[in-house]
This record gives structure tokens, sequence and C-alpha cells, in this order.
């Protein structure tokens, strides 16, 4: 088995003390390539000091929509400049649009966003999307805006079916985390995960977020090494081999994020 954490925070605060013991059990679980996800200026220098350190990680940066009200040419200048010069950055993002804990106005939200998208166009970088309860406005912007040739994923798809379907056609990736291991909640991403063609997916964690079952019954914060109850979830509900599968997964990453791990 071979697996590849396609969306992490290990930049957080709470792996400061222990990183290198989380490296350790990710690597153990054959997690052999982890992307750390920038949102934000710190977040982005953080995970490029991380990957300087480590062969196998790679890192994105962007501005979350949570933050989209500080978002100014100067802060995204910076993050182009750290995208020219640091080799370990394979990704744009995570940026999107969140409707739903209103951190930042809808109008800044959405200018940040289309700022971003143009700039990884220009970059001919691969988008991390983060989308939650824009009411198909999300989808919108993608549609009517920017080349058809665009790459990304959808990261911690929680969308309905047609959502899903919708950002297939587009061209895109549809990132699966633990919540697909969760009883009740991931009841109905366990129902149309299984539609999701095979060259199309990915896995993640977005620790230290939503730890997966079984882990999620013994330790609260996530990490990377629990993509493997992700991928062993989703070979059971499309019934499977999960080396198998967890290989063409592996591959799925590397592609989308152009990288020869």
């Amino acid at each position: 088995m071979i697996l590849f954490d396609s969306h992490s925070h290990i930049d957080d605060n709470c792996y400061d003390k222990d990183l290198q013991d989380v490296l350790d059990r990710a690597k153990n679980e054959n997690v052999t390539a982890i992307m750390i996800v920038g949102i934000d200026i710190n977040t982005s220098l953080k995970a490029i000091q991380i990957a300087g350190k480590n062969k196998h990680i790679i890192t994105s940066v962007g501005i979350h929509p949570h933050d989209a009200k500080n978002c100014s040419p100067k802060k995204l200048d910076t993050l182009i400049n750290l995208a020219g010069e640091n080799s370990c950055i394979k990704a744009w993002g995570e940026t999107g649009l969140d409707y739903n804990r209103m951190f930042s106005p809808i109008i800044d939200q959405e200018r940040c966003f289309a700022a971003q998208l143009e700039i990884a166009g220009t970059l001919d970088l691969p988008l991390i999307f983060h989308e939650r309860d824009s009411k198909g406005r999300f989808y919108e912007i993608l549609n009517s805006d920017g080349p058809k040739s665009r790459k990304g994923v959808v990261h911690c798809f929680s969308g309905t079916k047609e959502e899903m379907f919708r950002y297939l056609d587009l061209g895109y990736y549809i990132g699966i985390t633990g919540i697909l291991t969760i009883q009740n909640r991931g009841e109905y991403l366990r129902r149309i995960a299984r539609l999701i063609p095979e060259n199309r997916i990915l896995i993640e964690t977005d620790a230290p977020y939503l730890t997966p079952a079984p882990q999620k019954n013994k330790i609260r914060r996530n990490e990377p090494g629990f993509v493997k109850s992700v991928l062993l979830k989703l070979a059971e509900i499309r019934n499977v081999d999960p080396e198998q599968l967890s290989q063409t997964i592996f591959n799925n990453t590397r592609t989308l994020y152009n990288v020869d791990f």
C-alpha cells in the first residue's frame, strides 16, 4: 500500500512538540508523501520550512476565504514571490468561498477568490479549493471564469451528488476526508463516493481536523498516518482491492501536483 495525504495542516502549532513523531507514524502507515496546505503568509512560510527538511513533503500557498477580508495585493505578491522562490510549492490554495461561518464578507471572499484564480493561472499551478454553503456561487465562478485547462481539487467534499458531478464535469478532482468513516455524518458521502471515477479521487486528512474512525474514538487530533483509514473505508464501499486503489489514488495525486515521488 502507498498513500499520499493530499491535504494537511501539520504546520499547525499543535504539532510543534512532536512533529517528527507524527511523520514517523505516517511513514509506518505507508504514507510516503504529504501536502501541507497554506492558508495565509505565516502558515505558508512555516510549511516551506517543514518541507525543506523533508523531501517527501510538498506545500501550497494561498489565502483561505476566512481571511479574505485581509487579502491585499501586497500579500498576494508576497505569496507569488514565495511560489517563484521555492520548488516545494506545487499548488495554489486553499482558496474558495465559505458562506457558513462568514469570517469575511461575501464581496471580499469573491474578490480574493477571483484574484487567486488569476494568479494560479498565470503561474500554471493547480488549485486547492474550499467550498462551504455557497449556494452554487462557487460553481458559477469556476464555470464562467478561467481556462478549461485549469486543474484543481475540491477538498473535503461534503456536497450533493449533483454538485459533485458538476465539479467532475469541469475536470476537477474530489478530495475525500475522514468524514467518510463517520457513521452518521458520513452516510450520504459513502453513498455518492462510490460514483466518483477512480482516476479523479484524492484522499486527505485535513489534519489536525476531521479525525477518522476508528482513531476518532481515542484521539482528537488528526494526523497524516490516519489517511489510511480513509483509504480502507473508500475501498470497502467501492468493493475494490485497497492496495490497488491506493496506487491509483497515489498516482492521481502525483498527477495533480506534478511531482515524481
